[in-house]
């Protein structure tokens, strides 16, 4: 196992990186760089430790609503109109988790 030296959000970090696993590792840390560069960027939330946990909570989301949507197009209940009220439900947590985010003055 080798070690990649990163930049996220400004701050340098020595990661543990599996033999052929660069690239992957290297998109994982654009995507949360990128991540928390916008909540940061947002102006609401200063606090590094903030900015990590929301943006994790997103990204997490991110993953958790492409499986759900990947799932929901290789079900038969995708036929049976099941997957218009899972996609409805989904919006609208979406929708509650935004709503939650730009209140981060109340959250933790």
């Amino acid at each position: 196992m080798k070690q990649l030296e990163v930049q996220i959000m400004g701050q340098s970090y020595l990661l543990g990186c599996p033999d052929g696993g660069d690239a992957r590792l290297l998109d994982a840390v654009e995507r949360v760089d990128t991540a928390m560069c916008k909540i940061r960027d947002g102006g609401k939330v200063r606090a590094r430790d903030r900015i990590a946990v929301l943006a994790a909570l997103n990204l997490a989301f991110d993953l958790t609503d492409q499986n759900a949507k990947a799932t929901l197009t290789h079900t038969p209940a995708a036929s049976s109109g099941q997957a218009s009220i899972s996609s409805d439900k989904l919006s609208a947590l979406l929708g509650r988790l935004d709503a939650a985010l730009n209140q981060d003055d109340r959250l933790l």
